[in-house]
């Protein structure tokens, strides 16, 4: 599958892949038909997913039956007035009905809003009338429905409302029996690659989410997320940890993996239990794992000299800054070295420690060759070594099928992230380049504290404060100060059987001075109950710093 959409499939080492990596575009390309139906036609037999639960049932699709279900979705849908260009949103959990309807909706021609199952009624009155949003496929748990049903009243442009159940309300269509007595499906017209396909609600640390929207080309994009960063093949088994409401399930649980022809995994859980994970990872072979730093600081601290991960080959991670201690210990009881990487919901994966290189603790990586990447200081020069400043990416040349088209329906906001004539992408990310041209993730552009000369990431001094064991999570942030100009803060959140102390406040500052330069240590150091947080657990440390102004 992989020639079909490379001019060049097999890499002799990162240079070769640098200087060769190169996607080809059909025309009217469309993942569903072009991917996933051509491996239906070509190999019907070949295992596409494995999909289990923490309920102990289990089920295995083929290609042959992920056409035939998406067919038949694809039909249901159509019947309900649901066309090419028609929003619809997703609130699946990890439930198998997820896969059917993303494709049945690419296959439609419509455009698919994944959203996480923590909405509220607010957060779906936004959504829906946003997006201008005609259909909602919903698990039929009781909350959920309680939530979108108290949003309809405030919702004009929903038409239809699907449930997979178990519950099926008055006024909401049955998605099973919808799907088993659908029509023949028939193909409608065409799509143009640069269609919409995908919008993302992104959830910023401040202000109203974004709509990011994606093309049909955005999958093309994963081929580099999947076959030379999760580094999958035909033969592998992956698993990603991540819900579907997220922008990471497409990352490691559709696009790069099927294109590459690899079973994908799905463990559908209702709470994470990192002794059950590591069973389903024996127990189905999974090959290839990626999941956030703090699944594997759950992993670590089981025993794994119980369990046989001999099939387990490579390791990934992405989402935040991974502890040099956690890569350390989990090299040390697996053997295996963590491959991180970097992206964005705006962008498929752009920056990444790819299988030739070797892995440096706490760096994302080198940058995609999809994408022509630089770090530049705020007057736009390009940044020297070891010198911090905003990642951007360059699209004078080419624009990379992986980048959004545009913030939907929001040019303002479109136009300040793409500057200099639409030549430039601002991530909002700063980072920093060593020697050998890997980044080191810093920090947002307005997280970064300037204190006393210094420019100083958050992200550094949280890393290390995270290695202390009284710290369960942390927040820095800067503080006005007459004579430094900012200071670093920290608000932490304590673990079990440590209460706040000045002693222990002094404990913190001299084990940061001891992991990391003394300059960035906090001087300031508060204990809360918990973080502000954004729906999808970001920091949102611009609230901290709001109610610091205030006091």
């Amino acid at each position: 599958m992989l020639e079909r959409f490379l001019k060049q499939t097999e890499f002799k080492d990162f240079e070769d892949f640098k200087k060769n990596f190169e996607i080809i575009v059909p025309d009217n390309f469309n993942f569903a038909y072009d991917v996933m139906d051509a491996w239906a036609e070509e190999q019907p037999d070949k295992l596409a997913m494995i999909w289990t639960n923490d309920k102990g049932v289990e089920r295995k699709y083929t290609f042959a039956d992920l056409k035939k279900e998406t067919d038949k979705t694809a039909s249901f849908f159509m019947s309900l007035g649901i066309g090419k260009g028609d929003k619809v949103m997703l609130i699946l959990k990890r439930h198998i009905e997820f896969w059917f309807s993303i494709l049945a909706i690419h296959k439609i021609g419509a455009v698919v809003i994944p959203a996480t199952h923590l909405l509220t009624k607010k957060d779906i009155v936004y959504r829906n009338n946003a997006a201008g949003i005609k259909a909602i496929v919903a698990c039929g748990d009781p909350l959920i429905l309680e939530h979108i049903n108290a949003a309809i009243p405030d919702s004009p442009t929903i038409k239809a409302l699907i449930s997979v159940g178990p519950e099926v309300p008055e006024g909401w269509h049955d998605f099973q029996k919808g799907k088993e007595n659908a029509a023949p499906f028939v193909r409608p017209e065409k799509n143009d690659s640069d269609d919409i396909s995908l919008i993302y609600f992104t959830s910023g640390t401040s202000g109203e989410p974004k709509m990011v929207a994606h093309a049909h080309t955005y999958a093309l994009g994963h081929i580099a997320t999947a076959s030379f960063w999760h580094n999958i093949n035909e033969t592998d088994i992956h698993l990603t940890v991540a819900d579907t409401g997220w922008g990471k399930a497409v990352w490691g649980k559709l696009y790069g993996q099927w294109i590459a022809g690899s079973v994908v995994f799905v463990y559908d859980h209702e709470k994470f239990t990192p002794a059950d994970m590591i069973k389903m990872i024996v127990k189905h072979k999974v090959t290839s794992f990626c999941a956030p730093p703090t699944i594997y600081r759950f992993l670590i601290r089981e025993d794994l000299s119980k369990y046989d991960l001999s099939n387990l080959r490579h390791l990934s991670t992405a989402g935040e800054a991974l502890n040099s201690a956690v890569y350390d210990t989990m090299l040390q009881l697996t053997g295996l070295k963590i491959f991180e990487g970097f992206g964005q919901t705006e962008t498929t994966l752009s920056i990444g420690t790819f299988k030739w290189l070797e892995p440096k603790s706490g760096s994302m990586g080198v940058p995609n060759p999809l994408y022509d990447i630089d770090i530049v200081t705020p007057d736009g020069r390009s940044c020297e070594e070891g010198e911090q400043g905003e990642i951007v990416i360059r699209i004078n040349k080419k624009r990379p099928c992986g980048l959004f088209k545009e913030y939907y329906l929001d040019p303002e906001r479109t136009a300040e992230a793409f500057t200099d004539n639409g030549t430039i992408y601002h991530t909002g990310d700063v980072a920093w380049r060593d020697q050998d041209g890997y980044l080191t993730f810093v920090g947002r552009t307005d997280d970064v504290i300037k204190s006393s000369g210094y420019r100083i990431g958050p992200f550094e001094v949280e890393s290390a404060l995270m290695t202390h064991p009284a710290v369960v999570e942390c927040a820095i942030t800067g503080v006005p100060d007459e004579i430094r100009g900012k200071v670093v803060k920290a608000t932490i959140v304590l673990g079990k059987g440590y209460e706040p102390s000045e002693e222990l406040i002094k404990e913190l500052q001299d084990h940061v001075k001891k992991t990391t330069a003394p300059y960035k240590y906090p001087r300031i150091i508060e204990f809360v109950k918990e973080l502000p947080k954004t729906i999808s657990g970001k920091i949102r440390r611009v609230e901290i710093r709001k109610n610091d102004e205030a006091k």
